[in-house]
């Protein structure tokens, strides 16, 4: 879907990278900058699942003959990606303004936490920092538990690299229409909030209770997972009565009056107990059978390695192994077809193809 896009991509840490490979798992051609290291420097010498896809030159961006290779991309390239702190790129000599000089059309991609501007512009932070001030992480977990999303999930890629790739894509098309490049902002505190607006949504009148475990999707019996007596978990989330009802009828409680008043928010913390108190009962895989096809909204929670196994996902070709590594394959799909998987390179693998065509050798 992308092809004839080239994408130049500074080495940092998650969501850019990851922005990156999602490009490049889309058709871009990409070519991520590695720094330049000594050879055997331990943890950087391996190739990277979030590099699968792209080509790799390795420049020291301290030294002004491998900067001018940079600028050298950065003039042939539709658009940028750096995940640097504030500064840093412009304290390199190619910040947006020297980069748009060069190239009026690129788009330019900034990944921060924080964001370009703002009191905690210059700080560090990761992840759950970000979620946690941009108010995120706020309905995660049940009530008295302590905040906990999966690792990464909804700042670094969902309000971080997800976002650079809708702005990247953006300004792409863009300067396609007007040959003006542009700027974008990534900051994962404004995404991670942005995220927000759909939970928010489905609050009355467009509000949430500040209080955890009292909103639609954070506190009801029939929102959350439970343990079964395997040691695994089920998820359940029938949000609409007639999935609700069909739960209810599975779990042999049509009946039982205590559970008929589904958005009753005062009855969720004893119906709760109870549900746990049954579910416990039996294994996760038991449930599971039991739930098939009854349309109650129900299912297993999975390891990676357990849901690659499963048939939905198998028939799908969702989770892939190259070798002996287990990865997602790349998403959305066009047409139906599954899009190809393209092996990660090593670093450096195609600088002297590279430095070879910015020199008209190739």
């Amino acid at each position: 879907m992308l092809e004839g896009i080239r994408i130049v991509e500074i080495e940092a840490l998650g969501p850019a990278p990851f922005a990156g490979m999602m490009l490049a798992d889309l058709g871009a051609e990409v070519i991520v900058v590695h720094r330049k290291v000594p050879a055997g420097t331990p943890g950087l010498g391996e190739r990277s699942l979030l590099d699968r896809g792209k080509r790799s030159i390795a420049l020291d961006l301290k030294a002004p003959r491998d900067m001018a290779v940079l600028e050298a991309l950065a003039a042939r390239s539709d658009g940028l990606i750096e995940g640097f702190r504030p500064g840093v790129m412009e304290r390199l000599g190619l910040g947006p303004e020297a980069a748009q000089a060069l190239n009026p059309a690129l788009v330019y991609g900034r990944m921060t936490g924080w964001g370009q501007a703002g009191p905690r512009a210059a700080e560090a932070g990761h992840d759950l920092n970000y979620i946690g001030l941009s108010g995120a992480l706020w309905y995660a977990s049940a009530p008295g538990d302590a905040p906990l999303t999966p690792p990464t999930l909804v700042g670094d890629i969902g309000g971080g690299a997800l976002y650079l790739v809708a702005g990247m894509l953006a300004g792409l098309l863009r300067a396609k229409a007007t040959g003006q490049g542009t700027v974008v902002d990534a900051a994962i505190v404004d995404g991670s909030a942005h995220m927000m607006a759909l939970l928010m949504a489905m609050a009355p009148e467009g509000a949430l209770s500040m209080a955890r475990g009292r909103s639609l999707l954070d506190g009801p019996h029939w929102s959350r997972t439970y343990a079964c007596a395997c040691g695994g978990f089920v998820s359940v989330q029938c949000l609409e009565p007639k999935f609700y009802a069909n739960f209810l009828a599975a779990m042999g409680l049509a009946a039982d009056a205590d559970f008929a008043e589904q958005f009753d928010a005062e009855r969720w913390p004893r119906l709760t107990a109870r549900l746990a108190g049954r579910f416990a009962e039996r294994r996760r895989d038991d449930w599971a059978a039991h739930f098939a096809g009854a349309e109650a909204c129900v299912a297993p929670v999975l390891s990676p390695e357990e849901a690659a196994g499963d048939p939905h996902l198998a028939a799908r070709g969702t989770w892939v192994r190259a070798g002996d590594t287990l990865q997602p394959a790349p998403a959305p799909r066009f047409d139906g077809a599954m899009p190809s998987l393209r092996a990660a390179p090593a670093r450096g693998e195609h600088g002297a193809a590279i430095r070879a065509w910015l020199e008209g050798r190739a």
